[in-house]
Order: structure tokens, then C-alpha cells, then sequence
């Protein structure tokens, strides 16, 4: 159960997109929206775990046609949102509008580093092999236990880099570090489809 949960809290806390967007909403927006937001994010990762503990994930992923739709939906959004924050000038806020609860969930929900994460700590690092509904239990409970704290880490993170008076130079490189982040995400991606 440690293995697990020291698997959990490094796959959790490298940056992805989830993380990366908690910590430009708390920067451009405030602790109330980045709640919100991160709220969205957890029921997002919620169905995505579901969605991987149930083979559906896998059902989907095995027809060509529908995960290339999907990869390409949420590669484009997660570019997107990128791009946002490369461009974002010399302001650490990307997001003109607060995004909401269903940004978070379809966020998550088209975030390939979500299905890559909960297939691998679901699929793997079995601790209670004489009852697999208990061990689900207890692997969404682990999971989450690490899963929030890390989020509203970064959405704090985010708060803070806002509220240090920064000069327009660090925050557009703040920015760039951010997009690459997420970027990077992208790339492993593609990586793995090859």
C-alpha cells in the first residue's frame, strides 16, 4: 500500500495540465474560482478512474477510430490552453473568464495524462488481491488523499506568484515554463502512441 502511494504522489505531483491550469486559474482568478475549478477537475478524474477501473476506457482506447478522435480533442485543447498561457504576455493569467466546474471535468476528461495515470496505479501495485472491490476502495481513497492536497498546492502556488509583484520579464517566463509544462504532456503522449 506505501508502493502505492508513493506512486500516486509522484505521478500526481509532475505538472500536467490539470495542475499547471489549477495554478494559472488561482493566478488570473483567486482561491473561490480555482476552488470551483478544481472541484470540476476532482469529478473529472472521478469519471476518469471509473472509466479505467471498468474496462470501458479500454474498450474505447481498442477502437482506432474513437481514440483518435478523442487523442486529437484533448491534444488540441491541451494546446490550446498552452498557447493561452505562452501568450499570455507579461501577466501570470491566461483565462479572461473564470473557468468553471465543467471546464474542470471536461479538462480532466480529455486529458490523456489522467487515463495514463489512473490506468497505471489502478492496473498495477496490487496490495489486496483477495478482494479487488476492496482494494479499488481503498486505491480511490489513497489516490484522493494525495490527489487534493497536490491541487490546491498549486492552485496556492499559483495565489502566490500573483500576489509577489513579479516584473513583466519573470512572469512571461513563469508563462513559458507553464506552456512548456503542458506541452510536455502533449509530447509524451504522442510518444506513447508510437
Amino acid at each position: 500500500m506505501l508502493t502505492f502511494a508513493a506512486a500516486v504522489f509522484f505521478l500526481m505531483i509532475t505538472p500536467g495540465p490539470g495542475v499547471m491550469s489549477a495554478a494559472g486559474v488561482g493566478a488570473a482568478h483567486g482561491a473561490g474560482a480555482g476552488a470551483r475549478y478544481i472541484n470540476g477537475l476532482f469529478w473529472g478524474n472521478f469519471i476518469v478512474g471509473v472509466l479505467v477501473v471498468s474496462g470501458l476506457a479500454a474498450l474505447i482506447i481498442a477502437e482506432p477510430a474513437i481514440r483518435a478522435v478523442l487523442f486529437a480533442l484533448s491534444l488540441a485543447y491541451i494546446c490550446y490552453l498552452a498557447a493561452k498561457i505562452a501568450f499570455a504576455g507579461s501577466r501570470i493569467a491566461f483565462m479572461s473568464n473564470a473557468p468553471n466546474f465543467w471546464s474542470g471535468v471536461v479538462l480532466q476528461v480529455i486529458n490523456p495524462k489522467a487515463y495514463a495515470v489512473n490506468t497505471a496505479l489502478f492496473s498495477g501495485f496490487g496490495f489486496w488481491p483477495q478482494d479487488y472491490m476492496t482494494e479499488v476502495i481503498l486505491k480511490f481513497v489513497l489516490l484522493n488523499m494525495v490527489w487534493i492536497p497536490i491541487h490546491f498546492i498549486w492552485l496556492w502556488a499559483g495565489i502566490s506568484l500573483n500576489k509577489l509583484d513579479l516584473s513583466a520579464k519573470v512572469q512571461r517566463r513563469i508563462n513559458y515554463a507553464m506552456a512548456a509544462s503542458m506541452l510536455a504532456v502533449v509530447v509524451l503522449a504522442l510518444v506513447a502512441t508510437r
